[in-house]
């Protein structure tokens, strides 16, 4: 083969050669920026996730927070109402002791 040919040859795979070269670079290029922006959907997708479940565990403690405030308002009715009760119970009572004392009082100046 002359040399010409050979150097033309060369000179054509060489450039071959920096074609495939700057393919691969383009092609890992895309890749790398794919990747990159697969890796922010799911940073993105797990920061959603984590916040729907902390605002769930938020309304589940809100629930049971209005449970508890329910039962101790519902508690605390009662034990007024019980009281309200026994007072009433001792009120006929009391009125007795007070006129008792009362009258002792009243004959111990005369």
């Amino acid at each position: 083969m002359p040399r010409p040919e050979v150097l033309d040859r060369i000179q054509e795979a060489e450039q071959e050669a920096d074609e495939i070269v700057a393919e691969a670079e383009e092609d890992r290029e895309e890749r790398i920026a794919e990747a990159r922006e697969e890796a922010e959907e799911i940073r993105e997708t797990a920061r959603e996730d984590a916040e729907a479940a902390a605002e769930d565990r938020l309304e589940t403690a809100r629930e049971k927070i209005e449970a508890e405030r329910e039962q101790i308002l519902e508690d605390g009715e009662s034990a007024r109402a019980d009281l309200e009760a026994q007072a009433a119970d001792e009120t006929e009572a009391v009125v007795e002791y007070v006129i008792d004392l009362f009258e002792e009082a009243v004959h111990a100046q005369t």
